[in-house]
């Protein structure tokens, strides 16, 4: 285990030594790498450049989201032009029929939600199943944009409160107990869509 931790510290540090020298530029580069659906570690390196410059953390988060919804176009391609057979081969014809009827109904929200979720969340297969029911683009790059800025907004203010080492514990947290946390994420969704709709007929 230690050892793994030191890879991923060391992994994390050679990223930054390379992205440091392009400022703001840095994260939007590799944001958009990690969309395009290359794994890279965003939490940690986001939280890196937010620690060293704090005063321009809100920049460093509209570059990460920016980044993040523009690679993902690579996704939305793969996806509109014939990705349906790529992703019934990685998931059950079950849950595959989850995802579709779950864009069909709320595009937007199925979208956003696992976008504002840390790894392991699959959200390039929430992005694959999207491109896959035809969404709208626009609604599309807007959601990614929306959910991971609210991801990486949360990840910066707890980073300047308890400092970058909170972005490991709160990984190793997520990855030990993620269905938990899903389930209480799909609760909350449930109950603000109720809230929603009763807010919508009461008008």
């Amino acid at each position: 285990m230690n050892t793994i931790k030191h890879i991923f510290l060391q992994y994390t540090a050679f990223l930054w030594g390379l992205l440091k020298p392009l400022g703001a530029w840095g994260v939007f580069v590799i944001a958009a790498l990690d969309g395009a659906a290359l794994g890279l570690p965003m939490d940690p390196i986001v939280a890196t450049y937010v620690y060293q410059n704090r005063s321009r953390f809100l920049l460093y988060v509209l570059m990460a989201s920016t980044g993040s919804a523009l690679g993902s176009i690579v996704i939305y391609g793969i996806g509109y032009l014939g990705g349906e057979e790529l992703l019934r081969k990685r998931i059950s014809a079950e849950r595959f029929d989850k995802f579709h009827q779950a864009f069909e109904k709320h595009p937007f929200w199925s979208l956003m939600f696992p976008a504002m979720l840390p790894p392991p969340t699959p959200f390039k297969l929430f992005a694959l199943a999207a491109a896959v029911s035809e969404m709208q683009f626009s609604h599309f790059l807007l959601a990614i944009f929306a959910g991971r800025f609210v991801r990486f907004l949360v990840l910066s203010i707890l980073t300047l409160v308890f400092g970058p080492q909170f972005v490991r514990i709160f990984g190793s947290v997520f990855r030990e107990h993620w269905p938990w946390v899903l389930a209480a994420v799909s609760v909350g969704l449930a109950i603000w869509l109720v809230v929603i709709r009763l807010k919508k007929r009461k008008m």
